[in-house]
């Protein structure tokens, strides 16, 4: 009997001594957290997620209180927010991430495609700056072209000796020797195809009166025949004058005029400026920089 009043007592001392230790350690505690509670309230914030900061289970049930050591369920139930709250961090850094590339490829997309116009339009710039150029210089080849031809229009009727042949006859004939002709081919040949000339064509014959004239113009009209006929040069380019008994100016001004002696032809060759404007016009045109390029 008394053995069992004994450990009645002890049990109940044992399980007496914790309960004490639990009452005052939870006043003490409690005490700080009223005042603690008020500060807590005041400066809550938020976090990354948008949410409100975690607050701990202070919840421990009866086992907890009487039990010094923490248990499995009790540590599970106090760090399973935690956990969530970690993975919700996760995912939203993930997301962030996401955002961030998609964000930067746009950007590095939109550069390209700027960094291409720039070229594109920079290279237009050039080529409408070729083709300015080339309009210029299209421009002032034509202001060239158009003084030229002002000035060949001005003197279209200035016609200078470019070439002069005397042929002589003999006394009484009007028929052209083998020297005469080849002499005439020398002179026509060259004019084939050419524009801008006139051919003038002077007889003179000694004698007197209209005998001298009308045998000049025979041997005159001898000339002109042979060109027509054998050179096809138009008729219209010939001038054709008997002189007669004439006096024919000296080459030397001191010299004085005398009459010719026995009979000759003076065929002169006069041109114009026409022909060089001819042959300026039939130039090719400098090719511009599109027919100038290699195909690709």
């Amino acid at each position: 009997m008394k053995t069992r009043l004994f450990v009645a007592l002890l049990l109940a001392a044992v399980l007496a001594v914790p309960a004490m230790a639990q009452q005052t350690g939870s006043t003490t505690q409690d005490q700080p957290a009223a005042g603690q509670s008020t500060d807590q309230s005041a400066a809550s914030t938020t976090g990354a997620s948008g949410k409100p900061a975690l607050q701990p289970d202070t919840h421990e049930g009866f086992w907890g209180k009487m039990n010094p050591f923490a248990r499995k369920k009790y540590v599970q139930r106090q760090t399973a927010p935690i956990r969530d709250r970690v993975n919700e961090l996760d995912e939203l850094t993930s997301s962030n991430t996401k955002m961030i590339k998609d964000t930067d490829a746009r950007a590095q997309e939109g550069i390209r495609l700027a960094s291409t116009k720039a070229n594109e339009a920079d290279q237009h710039a050039i080529e409408a700056g070729n083709k300015a150029q080339m309009a210029q210089q299209t421009a002032t080849q034509a202001n060239t072209r158009l003084t030229t031809v002002e000035q060949v229009v001005g003197n279209i009727d200035q016609y200078k000796a470019s070439n002069q042949t005397e042929i002589r006859f003999r006394p009484g004939q009007s028929v052209l020797s083998k020297n005469a002709k080849a002499a005439l081919d020398d002179m026509a040949t060259p004019l084939k195809d050419q524009r801008g000339y006139i051919i003038e064509v002077q007889g003179f014959s000694s004698g007197h009166g209209q005998a001298a004239i009308a045998t000049s113009q025979k041997m005159a009209d001898a000339v002109v025949r042979y060109l027509v006929l054998n050179h096809e040069i138009p008729v219209y380019r010939i001038y054709v004058v008997g002189m007669g008994n004439a006096p024919v100016q000296s080459a030397s001004a001191d010299d004085k005029t005398k009459r010719t002696s026995g009979g000759r032809v003076e065929i002169s060759l006069l041109k114009n400026d026409l022909e060089q404007l001819a042959s300026t016009s039939s130039s090719p045109a400098p090719a511009t920089q599109d027919q100038q390029a290699p195909p690709k």
